[in-house]
Formats: C-alpha cells, sequence, structure tokens
C-alpha cells in the first residue's frame, strides 16, 4: 500500500496527497470528495479501500484518519449541480475542491482513476484505492462523510430506506422513488427518477 508513496519519498517528495471520491453511481445526494496528507512513512493495517471494510471499521478508521492526518480537505457537489454538468464533471470540481480545502499544499497528488487538470504533480492510479494508503485513507473519509449525509437526509425521507441503501438504486429504493416520487435530494438526470419526475407528490416539495 505504499509504493507509490516510497517512491515519491525516494525523490524526496514529502507532502503526498491521496484523493478519492464516493457517490459517482447513487440516484441521490451528493458526490464527496476527499483529499488526505498523511505523515511520510505513515502505515496503518487497517486502512484500505473503504468498501473492504464494515461501517463500524469504516468509522474507527476514519477517526484514526482524522487524528493522525496531517491534513484534510473535503468536496462536496450536489445533486442539482450533477444534474446541470454531469457526474464525471462534478466529480471533478469536488476533487478540487478537497485540495483548495487542504490546510498545507501538497507536493504531489495520487487520484483515484481520475485525472485532473491541477497546478500540482499528479498521478492517476486505476484502483488506487486498493494500491496506495493515501487515497485508501481518502476514500475512508469521503466514504463516512457522505453517509453521515445520506443518514441524515434518511431522518427527513425514511420512505427511500437511505439508512440501509444510501442512495444506490436497490429494488427497495426504486419502488419507493415509483411510489411517492422523487424528493428534493434525488439526482433528475439519472434513471429511473427521471422517469418518475411527473410523479408530483408532497415528496419533492
Amino acid at each position: 500500500m505504499l509504493e507509490y508513496e516510497n517512491e515519491l519519498y525516494e525523490k524526496g517528495i514529502e507532502l503526498i496527497c491521496g484523493i478519492d471520491e464516493v457517490g459517482r453511481g447513487p440516484l441521490l445526494g451528493p458526490v464527496v470528495t476527499a483529499a488526505v496528507i498523511l505523515p511520510k512513512g505513515y502505515y496503518h493495517p487497517d486502512i484500505k479501500d473503504s468498501k473492504t471494510l464494515s461501517e463500524k471499521k469504516r468509522e474507527k478508521i476514519y477517526d484514526i484518519i482524522m487524528n493522525d492526518a496531517i491534513s484534510i480537505g473535503i468536496g462536496i457537489v450536489d445533486e442539482k449541480e450533477i444534474d446541470k454538468i454531469n457526474i464525471y464533471e462534478a466529480t471533478k470540481v469536488a476533487m478540487k475542491m478537497a485540495i483548495d480545502n487542504l490546510d498545507v499544499k501538497p507536493e504531489y497528488v495520487l487520484i483515484d482513476a481520475m485525472k485532473l487538470d491541477i497546478d500540482i504533480p499528479s498521478m492517476s492510479i486505476i484502483k488506487g484505492d486498493a494500491k496506495s494508503e493515501s487515497i485508501a485513507a481518502a476514500s475512508i473519509i469521503a466514504k463516512v462523510t457522505r453517509d453521515r449525509m445520506i443518514e441524515a437526509i434518511d431522518i427527513e425521507y425514511p420512505m427511500y430506506d437511505l439508512k440501509n441503501n444510501k442512495g444506490y438504486g436497490t429494488k427497495k429504493h426504486i419502488e419507493a422513488i415509483k411510489k411517492y416520487g422523487p424528493c428534493k435530494y434525488h439526482r433528475y438526470s439519472y434513471s429511473p427518477v427521471s422517469e418518475n419526475i411527473k410523479n408530483e407528490t408532497l415528496v419533492k416539495s
């Protein structure tokens, strides 16, 4: 998990930022990105791709990363902006936002699967959250941040079962959209939400 970081350390680069996103696929809510700079040589065996960790484990590691990282930046682009500019562009905007929100400017950026037009040297790594600890740490921060946002929306709109699906298009979620119509947090440009926009209900307001 430190292969990419160690190569950069050998070149004298110490402030390495990992970036990842969560929420490109869901029918509801924002896309959330995180930028994380860990101390040089930092290693924790439980920092790995957030998708491989249980919710309880993610929460625990989230606290550790928040405490140990040199700097953490968060980028959030909501569903309305996603509908305007598409999810790919929204993800890039959110990633740049996360970098801008760091307290320390990184010397190098490792990005999970995306390429960014930024003024900092960078590398895009396919499945980076499984290959780089910096990116894995970012994936955990982004995932926990977004999940907490979705759980708050679930309290407002419990009929979509968001606490269990986090906005993804599960059968129960899609059935609720058909029954109640989409709410204000849904991505109206996404199918099957777009097919149910005309289902006027109080939920939308």
